[in-house]
């Protein structure tokens, strides 16, 4: 299969994806903050009778609270975190809690508030790992790949993949947070992270093939070379792409809310990881090394002087 020659039109899909994504960011606006971004409580109850997730789940939403986040920490213990509560709406809460779950009574074991200050600490903080980390990137790369033409070529297109990635997986849940109500808190932040290192490591494994064919036969041309490198490592990304997607759709399905949203993330992260490697990082090396960009500018500048 020719990939380097459809190489337009991979680039015209990624744009299809990611411009609705950026229309939601602009006029949303943007990610619907969660609990951890926009302030709340965190409260730790204890309670003596049985409780299990479910039914408490659904007295929080009856009680006010459907979007309250709740973690199992041990048995019959749970953490809850909510929107901020004063001191008579949380002994409201937990008496209801109470009569509706464990008559027998229950202990509070911790209560804080989350305040919006430490929120944006933590983004800016995620927002420095990953400048940092993509620094790292371009560096580790430009050196691995060293005994091939333009090896600082390697490490950028690693990068425009890797933003390729985070803006599809943000801009999809900007869509969600309007469409969905589908909010963002930390866990997204660390999804994030886990997306785009998965995404590096589909690249490289692509680049890795490209850098032992373009040694191995000097002679051909980046394009064959590429082609060729893309059809020998493709059953791979996509045999370990389509393990993780099962194995995520399986937890998605069965397993706790908790880490829902987590999950989402990673589901479409992996699947824009696996496209990008194939369809984007491989094919700007192509691009740069035969100057499309510079014949399209040039096209477009004798259009304009005709017209």
């Amino acid at each position: 299969m020719d990939f380097v020659g459809k190489r337009g039109w991979f680039f015209l899909t990624s744009l299809l994806v990611i411009f609705p994504g950026i229309v939601f960011l602009i006029i949303a606006p943007g990610l619907k903050p969660g609990i951890d971004f926009t302030g709340g409580s965190a409260v730790t109850l204890a309670f003596q009778d049985e409780v299990t997730q479910g039914p408490l789940r659904d007295e929080l939403a009856e009680l006010g609270y459907a979007d309250a986040t709740v973690q199992q920490l041990e048995e019959n213990t749970y953490f809850i975190r909510t929107k901020e509560l004063s001191d008579d709406a949380k002994a409201t809460l937990t008496s209801g809690l109470e009569t509706a779950l464990s008559p027998s009574g229950s202990d509070e074991l911790s209560f804080y508030l989350v305040s919006p200050v430490v929120a944006s600490e933590t983004v800016v903080n995620a927002f420095y790992a990953v400048l940092a980390a993509a620094v790292g990137i371009f560096f580790y790369v430009w050196w691995a790949f060293r005994n091939v033409p333009s090896p600082f070529r390697y490490g950028l297109a690693a990068i425009a993949a890797l933003i390729h990635d985070a803006v599809i997986v943000i801009g999809i849940f900007a869509i969600l947070g309007v469409v969905a109500d589908i909010e963002v808190g930390t866990m997204f932040l660390i999804a994030i992270l886990t997306v785009i290192g998965y995404s590096v490591n589909d690249t490289i494994v692509v680049f890795d093939r490209i850098r032992e064919n373009v040694l191995t036969y000097p002679n051909r041309e980046l394009a064959e070379v590429v082609n060729l490198s893309i059809s020998e490592t493709i059953g791979r990304s996509l045999n370990t792409s389509l393990t993780l997607l099962f194995t995520l759709m399986a937890m998605i399905l069965f397993g706790g809310q908790t880490i829902r949203e987590f999950l989402l993330v990673l589901l479409v992260g992996v699947i824009a990881g696996t496209y990008s490697s194939i369809g984007l990082a491989s094919q700007l090396l192509v691009t740069w090394e035969y100057g499309d960009l510079r014949r399209i500018l040039r096209r477009g500048k004798s259009a304009t002087a005709t017209a």
